[in-house]
């Protein structure tokens, strides 16, 4: 009987052998040339003693049935590609990162830790970024919102209450509903009192989570059923049916409608919790650090677009309940006064070009500073004295002005924030400009309290830049691991609190962890 034909010994070498060069090139249109790339690295099976190269279920020039490509057997080895990208960022790395890309990363003078600690800056970016989305609302959401209540007014608008949900220093705010891709949302209606008005600047501030944010404006009668309380004449006592025809028309008041519903202001909020501060003073005054804080970062947003707080006093600072609540409390909620609110500033003016004249005496500018109702000098003077005020320690203007000697009225020490809120308070309200601390500095220091470092760091060993940042390292590290936890345990979700520490430990650095604590312990 005739032999059967030798077999192509050729295709058998090719398929155990690296691709030619040029070969990827033809293999992007041929499906066959395709699947027949993905073999190289793959060893070919023992032969059997008494067997040919041919599998027994056909021809060694059959087509093979496509592999499933994967990362460690689709991607070419290092000698048929020598020309090496450069190497991805550690803020690109994901758990699904090739780990090609990865060694070519690991090899970097950086090494391990750098990469380790690069992918945790920027984990706490996104992870701050998604928060803030949470408590603001994407951008994107506020434009259409704004695009839609352009040229509204109170017809288009449906008062929910007719008495104010607040009333700040310089506005009454009214709830309103607003239907909106088929679900109704909730509005503050601003109604600014007489000579009260910041309108053309608070339309330019952008975003911030402690900025009041305005979707739109109108000029319009105000509806006959609202009340503005300590008006005479311009309130009503509700809807009546049976009205005097010559009833003198409502008065006609340019209105803006802004995103947030304020609860209270920051005096109504101190004036209550007398009762929570003797109770809880560790809680209360934490509460008070952290609206100290959201203070800090408002007032840093508007300097940087050359705005000033119109009157910073706790009248015109409002109280905002945060929307992220607990995913999972099985029905359980905080006692009125514990749960941390947004705060909102919510009055502004623009800049002057020319410089405040310098007075002749440092005694005399502290006394302008304090008594000028709010010039960019004296933002430092006002939060040291909003201090005294959430601390319930009486801090009047007369009362500080009368004060001949340095010394500030004692702050009683009641929890561990005590004494770091009153050297806080010390060096806003210090007479000499030079040794008065910033509004910058004193962010940094309210963050210092809030999350360390703590004084007991330094007990073991001396402060130093090292010190600070392996402390740094650590507790970054430790705050993802929280959040991991969390995330599984199904506990709550990340809120207003989280947030601002996410935020500190995103962006500061030892060095100025080494200037803070310097300047508070």
């Amino acid at each position: 009987e005739p032999r059967p034909p030798p077999l192509p010994k050729k295709q058998l070498q090719r398929a155990e052998s690296l691709p030619e060069p040029g070969s990827s090139h033809r293999c992007h249109g041929d499906p066959e040339a395709r699947a027949g790339s993905i073999l190289y690295s793959i060893p070919a099976p023992p032969l059997r003693h008494g067997q040919g190269a041919a599998p027994r279920d056909g021809p060694s020039w059959a087509p093979r049935k496509p592999l499933t490509k994967s990362h460690s057997l689709g991607e070419p080895l290092a000698p048929s590609s020598p020309q090496k990208g450069p190497a991805p960022s550690p803020k690109e790395l994901t758990f699904g990162t090739a780990d090609g890309e990865l060694g070519q990363l690991l090899e970097s003078p950086a090494g391990v830790c750098g990469v380790v600690l690069g992918c945790q800056e920027a984990s706490l970016a996104r992870l701050s970024a998604q928060m803030q989305e949470e408590l603001v609302g994407p951008e994107e959401r506020q434009q259409l919102l704004e695009a839609e209540l352009a040229g509204k007014r109170w017809a288009a608008l449906g008062v929910l209450d007719p008495q104010p949900c607040c009333q700040s220093g310089d506005a009454w705010y009214f709830r309103v509903g607003f239907t909106f891709e088929h679900s109704q949302l909730q509005f503050a209606a601003k109604v600014p009192k007489p000579c009260c008005s910041s309108l053309g600047v608070q339309s330019s501030l952008g975003t911030h989570c402690s900025i009041q944010r305005l979707l739109g404006r109108f000029t319009d009668r105000l509806p006959r059923e609202l009340v503005l309380p300590g008006i005479p004449g311009k309130q009503s006592q509700g809807p009546s049916r049976e009205e005097p025809a010559c009833a003198a028309p409502q008065p006609v008041l340019q209105v803006l409608i802004c995103a947030e519903v304020p609860q209270q202001t920051l005096a109504d909020f101190v004036k209550g919790s007398h009762a929570l501060h003797r109770t809880s003073p560790g809680h209360y005054e934490r509460l008070g650090c952290l609206l100290l804080l959201q203070l800090c970062l408002g007032l840093e947003h508007l300097r940087g677009q050359n705005v000033a707080q119109g009157d910073l006093c706790p009248e015109n600072l409002l109280l905002v309940q945060c929307p992220c609540a607990p995913r999972s409390q099985q029905g359980q909620k905080e006692p009125p006064g514990l749960s941390l609110p947004r705060l909102l500033i919510s009055s502004f003016f623009k800049v002057q070009e020319k410089p405040r004249p310098c007075s002749s005496s440092q005694e005399q500018d502290w006394r302008q500073g304090l008594a000028a109702p709010s010039p960019p000098a004296a933002a430092e003077l006002n939060v040291g004295r909003l201090i005294y005020q959430i601390l319930h320690v009486d801090i009047s203007l007369e009362n500080i002005l009368g004060f001949r000697s340095k010394r500030l009225p004692e702050i009683p020490s009641l929890s561990i924030y005590s004494a770091g809120l009153k050297r806080l308070a010390t060096l806003l309200l210090h007479r000499d400009p030079q040794e008065r601390v910033s509004i910058e500095q004193a962010r940094g220091i309210l963050q210092v309290l809030l999350w360390g470092p703590r004084q007991e760091l330094f007990a073991r060993s001396r402060k130093s830049l090292a010190l600070l940042r392996g402390w740094l390292q650590v507790k970054r590290a430790l705050l993802l691991l929280r959040f991991a936890e969390n995330s599984a345990g199904a506990r709550a979700s990340p809120g207003l609190e989280e947030w601002l520490c996410c935020q500190y430990f995103q962006g500061v650095t030892e060095h100025t962890l080494y200037q803070v604590t310097q300047a508070l312990y």
